[in-house]
């Protein structure tokens, strides 16, 4: 009985000792495990990662991420690939209780029916939605044929006056709130809403 527990004693050690080594050696060949990075190298990861887009500032992306797929239109300048909701870059059209709002709105249904849309993300604006250049199928920039139909108007503080030559010579008149916001003058809004409101 002695025997058998000091055998037992002695096997017990032996499995011990031939654990703590494996131990050991698993930690010598997988240093990077048990250590931290250095400083530098862990600089050098982050450097390499692309930055953050900052919403605050409305960056460019520096590549542009791609959606493409069926539009749901929402209004003349918006519309929705794959659940995300897409601001078509440069052009300012009018809003759909706004006077040519749903003209706008299914003009552009018009565009896109049918064709898969590939929507080049350039950035985020101020409010957090996205902005992308978009195009058909056989490249035709939906901004620019949404100005063509003079359903919208070039908006420069984006596009750096992209679409300006093609916007129709009465299309500011006819968009005057579009107009009005670019500019700045939010009271032609509340004075048309008043009015609005009031029959």
């Amino acid at each position: 009985m002695g025997e058998f527990i000091l055998a037992a004693i002695f096997f017990a050690l032996f499995l011990f000792v031939v654990w703590a080594r494996n131990k050991e050696e698993s930690g010598k060949r997988h240093p990077a495990s048990r250590e931290t990075p250095k400083r530098s190298s862990v600089t050098q990861i982050a450097a390499k990662r692309p930055s953050h887009f900052d919403v605050s500032t409305s960056k460019h992306l520096a590549e542009p991420i791609v959606i493409t797929g069926g539009a749901y239109i929402t209004d003349g300048d918006t519309i929705k690939i794959n659940r995300t909701q897409i601001r078509l870059f440069g052009i300012d059209a009018p809003e759909l209780n706004h006077p040519y709002g749903k003209k706008a709105k299914w003009a552009l249904h018009t565009l896109c029916k049918g064709h898969t849309i590939r929507a080049e993300v350039t950035e985020t604006d101020r409010h957090g939605r996205t902005v992308a250049r978009c195009y058909l199928p056989d490249g035709r920039d939906l901004s620019a044929e949404m100005v063509k139909l003079g359903l919208a108007i070039d908006w420069p503080k984006f596009s750096k006056g992209k679409y300006r030559n093609l916007e129709h010579s009465d299309a500011r008149r006819k968009m005057f709130l579009a107009d009005a916001r670019q500019k700045g003058r939010m009271h032609v809004w509340d004075k048309f809403e008043a009015n609005r409101r009031k029959t």
